[in-house]
């Protein structure tokens, strides 16, 4: 099999771990609502310890899979996620299953890196471009869908059914992984993470034509990405409390509150096609700036309609800020393995500051319900000034070429 028909292999690896991982994590803040009466500041508080575990874990499991080999790195993930998660459908006090989340973390982090690296490794310029695409299409699809649907699972076959329905997933993961290693083809990506193996990988020619270093788009979207998973993570966690507030059950919750992440795969097939916001700041700035407004207008809103209308902010911005740390981690990079799992650390540190942001306002003000909410919106507001302060640092004071380093002075 070659190589190129291999990878759509790795694709399905992606579909299948998002719905398990989507699934698991999303509705496991609604059995700790509903079994051990966790409101707000104890599940903000969950997410932030995944979200820290999360960012070393991804960091990491980058270097690890860089080291030794994108397959070993899957393999141990998946051993991680399917021990934690057999555990967690056994064990009942609530400190056990916190703590078994913290494995499935360091698991799911083992994963990711090494499918991003793999899905990129051995592609030119529009490769990378065409397979990044490919990548996000993918795993937001089967988000959306996990989230969609989940709320009916969850009812119709209970709470226990997050533990042993990602643990099937994953057990079928397990089984794809296998019979691909099988194949001559994998021995090629196999060996690609060995710093050697790839030439040299120079950014698109658009990258030299900005006023704005190469290598500070990068830093510009790995700076962004934590805040568009501030919001996430805050909202993930709070979804419970809102479908309360507005008087929906857990089904319904999933149906409505999916609105966002459908936009958002809308938002990454836009952003496929058209290749006009490759190394343009004004994008991202206007991205930004839909995310600050999307996730005020969901959780702040007294109306219902409100809140559904802010989830095409919330879409649209999302999608332009993952896509660009994803992009530019690939484009700007040949240790692709590591720079996957830097890329995956900067959503770690989103994850763990702004639902710990959001819990340490609800345990200092317990009187204002929404103290938390004002908080992180406020972190993502001073988030949006400083992308223009690292736009400003990041402006040339000459010309560039492609030849050598990104960011390499001509000779003048």
């Amino acid at each position: 099999m070659p190589a190129r028909r291999l990878k759509s292999w790795f694709f399905i690896l992606e579909g299948l771990n998002s719905l398990a991982a989507v699934y698991f994590l999303n509705y496991l803040f609604f059995l700790l609502r509903d079994q051990y009466g966790f409101g707000n500041r104890e599940n903000l508080a969950v997410c932030a310890l995944h979200g820290l575990v999360y960012t070393v874990a991804s960091w990491q499991a980058g270097r690890f899979a860089q080291r030794f080999g994108y397959f070993t790195s899957l393999r141990a993930g998946l051993v991680l996620l399917m021990v934690s998660l057999a555990l967690g459908s056994l064990l009942e006090p609530v400190l056990a299953r916190v703590l078994l989340l913290m494995i499935w973390t360091v698991g799911v982090c083992c994963v990711w890196p090494a499918l991003e690296a793999l899905v990129t490794e051995g592609e030119t310029e529009r490769g990378v471009a065409r397979m990044v695409g490919y990548y996000s299409l993918t795993w937001a699809g089967t988000a959306a869908v996990a989230n969609f649907v989940g709320g009916a699972l969850f009812d119709h076959l209970g709470p226990r059914s997050i533990f042993w329905l990602p643990l099937s997933i994953h057990g079928l993961q397990w089984f794809v992984l296998r019979w691909i290693e099988r194949h001559p083809a994998a021995l090629q990506l196999a060996q690609a993470h060995t710093p050697s193996a790839p030439p040299p990988h120079p950014p698109e020619p658009e990258a030299f034509k900005q006023p704005v270093k190469p290598r500070a788009f990068l830093g510009m979207a790995w700076f962004c990405n934590p805040f568009g998973y501030v919001a996430v993570s805050t909202l993930a966690a709070v979804i419970p409390q809102l479908a309360q507030r507005f008087g929906l059950s857990t089904t319904s919750s999933g149906l409505l509150f999916s609105l966002w992440m459908f936009v958002r795969i809308g938002a990454f097939a836009a952003f496929w096609q058209w290749s006009g916001w490759h190394y343009r700041f004004r994008g991202l700035l206007a991205a930004f700036a839909a995310l600050v407004l999307g996730f005020m207008g969901m959780v702040l809103a007294p109306h219902f309609w409100m809140a559904m209308s802010a989830q095409v902010f919330l879409g649209v911005g999302l999608g332009l800020i993952y896509y660009s740390s994803l992009f530019y981690s690939m484009d700007l990079g040949d240790t692709r393995g590591e720079h996957g799992g830097l890329h995956e650390a900067t959503l770690g540190i989103g994850v763990c500051v702004g639902p710990a942001i959001g819990a340490t306002a609800l345990q200092v003000a317990p009187g204002l319900p929404n103290a938390g909410m004002w908080t992180v919106s406020g972190l993502l507001v001073l988030g949006l000034a400083g992308l223009g302060l690292l736009r400003w640092q990041g402006r040339r004071k000459m010309d560039w070429t492609r030849a050598g380093s990104p960011d390499s002075p001509r000779t003048l």
